[in-house]
């Protein structure tokens, strides 16, 4: 299989959460400190590790799913992706940051220079605010679903940036139907993890992620391993 091909009609949204937890399983709380650890990193970097961690932690996930061993030194592999994953990552937070800066911080700056609105103009701006954040919210789900395998492709296929993109949205959109049924289970698996006191939303992170990546294979199957010795001579009869 090409690394640009990838099959369709695959994607069982409880399988892929059964099959994601039982490769977990064995290494379940190691492969949550990994994922909070890359996250923390990612974050107090001002989310400009944030890329490479995401490939350290999904190299971490590969892993376990093939049957292999973790260790927290994996997640370090992430930084061999830093460039492609850099440019991945920005579509995630720069329209983030373009938001606050042009909604946030203008009606911060109003509120500490005194300025005072009448109620017609509060009530307009409150309402602009909430029809803008709505778009962009719908917009955000719309990008975060097409790029879903990105990060996946450019640690297991090792593509581009930009091919990381455009093929997982090709890949998306032709397995929409079980792509939407994995994120109506992963809602509904956040919304247990935010009941069990709101803390349970960190422990269902690995499982949600485990089932993502079951689904990445699903769609695009493991590569055969490469060799590294000649052909025997049998095989060119």
């Amino acid at each position: 299989m090409q690394e640009n091909e990838f099959r369709t009609g695959v994607i069982r949204p409880i399988e892929c959460y059964r099959e994601g937890w039982e490769a977990i399983k064995p290494h379940y709380w190691l492969i949550f400190v990994i994922t909070i650890v890359g996250i923390l990193i990612g974050a107090f970097s001002l989310y400009i590790l944030l890329g490479p961690m995401v490939c350290g932690i999904f190299y971490c996930y590969f892993r376990a799913l093939d049957g292999e061993d973790v260790s927290i030194e994996h997640l370090f592999r992430g930084f061999r992706y830093l460039w492609p994953s850099l440019f991945v990552t920005a579509l995630i937070i720069v329209p983030v940051v373009v938001l606050i800066a042009t909604i946030y911080v203008p009606l911060l700056l109003a509120t500490l220079s005194g300025t005072v609105m009448t109620e017609d103009e509060l009530w307009a701006m409150l309402t602009s605010t909430i029809v803008i954040e709505f778009i962009v919210a719908i917009v955000m789900v719309c990008l975060h679903t097409l790029i879903m395998f990105s990060f996946p492709l450019i640690v297991d296929r090792e593509l581009s940036a930009w091919k990381s993109v455009t093929v997982s949205a090709r890949a998306v959109l032709k397995n929409l139907k079980g792509v939407t049924g994995l994120w109506a289970a992963s809602f509904v698996v956040t919304i247990v993890g935010y009941l069990a006191l709101c803390v349970g939303l960190y422990f269902v992170v690995p499982l949600m992620l485990a089932a993502n990546v079951a689904a990445y294979r699903k769609v695009f199957p493991k590569p055969p391993a490469k060799r590294n010795e000649p052909p025997a001579p049998e095989e060119y009869l």
